[in-house]
């Protein structure tokens, strides 16, 4: 029976209508306007009264025109095609639309999310009369580099039975590849594709297991100081122009996962064009093929409607999921949650709920947690374990960290790379100030070594503040060699050149040699006559470190830059 409803209120982004039968919560709804139905999402019931937030602009509707009531929960295609795509929030392919209808997309024009024609490979893995649940594998076919896994739709009942399953083939997404029964002889039909609401986890596991391996990024101030774990949780705030969106683009590239999912919440167009324009010719250095074949892009920029932001968020945390159940680790980069934060404060304006700080809704902290505890490790039925990192960017106005989305997220995640105004017009990049930043997750380096370093910077931090009050001539030799110290380890090991092939990336195994390399030189006592001698000493020393952290790891070149580095350091060491 077709649901519909009037339109009674207007307010922005937020349509208001009355209904006779019964509404859903989170129920896709179409309100009606001409030729166009424009895709929205009821927040909330009131009696015989729906609020909605319209995914569209609501520029032209009046008091009196159509919804539509879908009787489906806001849900995302899932199934192969899936990498190498660029989708809006509501899971729209991008690119397809531009060809359909320019490059000035038209309102309420929605695509399939899947090229339904497109013939897949299939293999089977299970087999008539085989027991299976939701989540297990029944076949699968090649996608780009991985074998994509089709399962059993998450939504299924717990119980059933394969009643008959196609022969290895080629097939499209519309035709049924195998057919379930339940114990009271209910069918159900398998397709490669299947659909999933986005507000809802995915929970077809196992288990879920504390995440303690470490994530390798490739980054020596994260991995060595501050690092991550594979299926943990981590936030990037840092003042507009700091790095953010640069920093994340690198971790994408080299971090040591499986696929890459970016949801470019709410950010300014041109740094999502520069993602675009990139990803395509960026070459993957583990398949030596483009990046782009295991990322996803959800686009949502700063231009687009405020509502979409909300769903973008969740759209690219569902396709997350649905990678992990097939025991792949995936990578999940929201860029920025400010911006859905914003979203989500502007609707709580439109529905006159009581705000809370700085007017955010007071479900703010309980909204982004939701969101966090959706990454996690999980084994799965067959014994495999797939992972779901996510690494969220915040843009506080004026980089101040007390704001309630930076504290909300502090509250849930395990590791804060707080970003630095003064490091970045420093160009000292990665911008991650090491005095702030901190991680709850253990790193590949000796716990003590890593104690040190930070020992090492904090020291050296506090010389330099004295240095300002009393200047460097008020300073003790031996402060002032502690401040060289940490300024050196600084330059030398947190800095990393993004514009030089192999300092861009640095391996855990020679991470792990050059951290103990240095702490090694940062414990050895030195004798300097004046603090110019000093001064010069580690000025020399850093300028070989930095031809070092360029030449191949274990080449010819390392281990002549090595050697000299080692006879530079014994002039001046202190034989104990």
């Amino acid at each position: 029976m077709k649901r519909t409803g009037k339109i009674t209120k207007i307010n922005g982004n937020m349509v208001t209508a009355e209904f006779e039968s019964f509404v859903i919560q989170n129920e896709v709804a179409y309100v009606i306007s001409g030729s166009e139905r424009l895709k929205s999402e009821v927040i909330r019931v009131r009696a015989k009264s729906a609020q909605m937030q319209v995914f569209e602009s609501t520029t032209g509707l009046r008091v009196g025109q159509e919804v539509e009531f879908s009787d489906s929960l806001l849900s995302v295609e899932l199934g192969p095609g899936l990498l190498g795509q660029i989708f809006d929030g509501l899971e729209n392919p991008l690119p397809n639309l531009a060809k359909e209808y320019g490059f000035f997309l038209k309102r309420g024009a929605y695509l399939e999310a899947l090229a339904q024609d497109s013939l897949w490979e299939f293999t089977p893995l299970a087999k008539q009369e085989d027991n299976v649940r939701p989540g297990e594998k029944i076949g699968f076919v090649q996608e780009k580099i991985f074998k994509h896994y089709i399962m059993v739709p998450f939504g299924f009942p717990s119980h059933l039975k394969v009643k008959n399953i196609v022969k290895a083939g080629k097939y499209d997404l519309r035709q049924v590849i195998a057919q379930l029964v339940d114990a009271d002889g209910k069918t159900y039909e398998c397709f490669l594709k299947q659909s999933w609401p986005v507000k809802i986890p995915i929970k077809a596991y196992a288990e879920k297991i504390k995440p303690q391996e470490p994530l390798i990024t490739k980054m020596r101030v994260i991995d060595s100081l501050f690092p991550v774990a594979r299926g943990g949780t981590y936030c990037i705030p840092g003042p507009f122009g700091a790095g953010k969106t640069v920093l994340q683009q690198l971790t994408s590239r080299h971090a040591e996962v499986d696929v890459v999912i970016i949801a470019a919440c709410g950010e300014r167009a041109g740094e999502v064009v520069e993602t675009l324009k990139t990803f395509p010719e960026i070459k993957d250095a583990r398949a030596n093929r483009p990046l782009i074949e295991r990322t996803i892009i959800i686009c949502n920029t700063s231009s687009m409607p405020v509502a979409a932001r909300e769903s973008s968020v969740y759209t690219a945390v569902t396709m997350a999921e649905y990678y992990r159940q097939m025991g792949l680790n995936v990578l999940l980069l929201a860029d920025s949650t400010s911006r859905w934060a914003q979203a989500m404060r502007e609707m709580s304006g439109r529905l006159e709920e009581i705000p809370g700080e700085e007017a955010f809704p007071a479900y703010l902290e309980s909204r982004i947690a939701s969101f966090y505890e959706r990454a996690g490790v999980v084994r799965l039925y067959d014994g495999s374990v797939g992972s779901i990192t996510i690494g969220g960017t915040i843009s506080p106005a004026g980089g101040n960290f007390e704001e309630p989305v930076t504290q909300a997220t502090l509250k849930v995640v395990g590791a804060f790379h707080g970003l630095s105004r003064e490091r970045s017009d420093a160009r000292r990049y990665p911008a991650i100030d090491p005095l702030i930043s901190w991680s709850k997750y253990p790193s590949f380096i000796n716990a003590d070594i890593v104690a040190r370093g930070h020992e090492i910077l904090r020291k050296s931090n506090e010389v330099a503040q004295m240095m300002k009050v009393i200047g460097e001539e008020g300073t003790s030799l031996t402060d002032y060699v502690d401040y060289l110290k940490g300024e050196f380890f600084d330059s030398v090991y947190l800095q990393q050149n993004a514009f030089d092939a192999v300092d861009e990336a640095t391996s855990k195994e020679r991470q792990k040699y050059v951290f103990d390399f240095i702490y090694r030189l940062l414990k050895d006592k030195f004798s300097f006559a004046t603090k110019e001698e000093a001064l010069h000493f580690f000025q020399s020393l850093r300028q070989l470190f930095r031809g070092w952290n360029s030449a191949e790891f274990e080449g010819e070149e390392f281990k002549r830059i090595e050697k000299e580095i080692q006879s530079a350091i014994r002039e001046k060491i202190i034989s104990e």
